[in-house]
């Protein structure tokens, strides 16, 4: 099996459908999931929405301490400082978003046909589906290791599995739901909505252990400051889930180099790559942009409860 995507044009946001600070969440859904099944060279996303919305507390609720002007939160104002000077990157993040179009140019006709049974597939980022999104045509990105683990998962996963709890990182966040950071100056917490899942990010000069006795879902996470500029190292992964969703998968090799830097008020810019040697073939980086949520918050997720996707399920063709 040969591992081939398709490149991405321009990724500027242009066209997309949400400026910074303008989505409400006045509602939220239980179990806006995804499911994706490889078609050949397709693959198919599935999601269906659950009838009960889940009512936000303090909706519209603005810290103290926001800028403000003309009555609203001033996202381009500068970023904020924590005590010790450096950049605060605490706050609620959600990550851009690409309008319809510009997902058909990304995926082609799939991107059409599944929103047309339910699919907002502009609330997930790009990479969110496929974090390969701009390999080269015909490159082949993948190991033959990564290649026949990336047919295994296929083989084993099950469409109907809606709850399975296995949703990883870095996909916690370029999905439908927003994450949190709260920022400390010996350990940065990255609180994700989906899963209620969280991370821990030691910047107190800790190093990585010589080996993981237990190696994670989301890894062990240490950070230093370069700069204005955040630089996240995380090791000691599990294999147990994939890189995105479209099921790309990872080996405990894996190590990943985040950069985080808040622009200004409203706008966090990152740059994430993941090095996997025994998977892929090369380095893989992408740059994702992140907008503040100022006036809300991340909620709490129990997926079984109030399920209603599985019923709308369906096999791969």
């Amino acid at each position: 099996m040969t591992e081939t995507s398709t490149p991405a044009p321009d990724s500027t946001n242009a066209g997309a459908q949400h400026e910074p600070g303008s989505i409400e969440r006045k509602q939220r859904y239980c179990s806006d999931r995804i499911a994706i099944q490889p078609m050949s060279s397709r693959f198919r996303i599935l999601l269906a929405f659950a009838a009960l919305p889940l009512s936000a507390q303090w909706l519209n609720h603005i810290p103290a301490g926001t800028p403000m002007k003309d009555g609203r939160p001033n996202l381009s104002a500068p970023a904020p400082r924590a005590t010790d000077g450096k950049p605060d990157l605490t706050g609620v993040w959600m990550h851009e978003t690409f309008s319809l179009e510009q997902m058909k140019k990304f995926y082609g006709p799939a991107a059409e046909e599944e929103a047309n049974i339910g699919m907002e597939i502009f609330t997930v980022h790009k990479y969110g589906l496929n974090a390969l999104l701009d390999a080269k045509p015909g490159e082949q990105v993948m190991t033959a290791a990564g290649q026949a683990a990336f047919k295994q998962l296929q083989q084993n996963r099950n469409v109907k599995d809606v709850c399975h709890n296995r949703y990883g990182w870095p996909v916690l966040s370029l999905l439908s739901e927003p994450f949190k950071i709260v920022q400390a100056p010996k350990e940065t917490m990255i609180v994700y909505e989906i899963d209620n899942q969280h991370r821990q990010v030691f910047t107190d000069g800790r190093k990585f252990p010589a080996e993981f006795e237990f190696p994670a879902r989301l890894g062990y996470s240490i950070g230093r400051w370069e700069g204005d500029t955040l630089v996240v190292e995380t090791r000691g992964f599990n294999d147990d889930t994939p890189i995105d969703g479209m099921g790309h998968p990872r080996s405990e090799d894996m190590h990943v180099t985040e950069r985080y830097h808040r622009r200004d008020f409203g706008h966090l810019e990152t740059e994430i790559t993941w090095d996997d040697p025994k998977y892929y073939t090369r380095p893989i980086t992408v740059k994702i942009n992140y907008n503040l949520v100022p006036d809300n918050d991340i909620f709490e997720m129990y997926c079984n409860e109030n399920e209603k996707d599985r019923g709308h399920m369906v096999a791969p063709k």
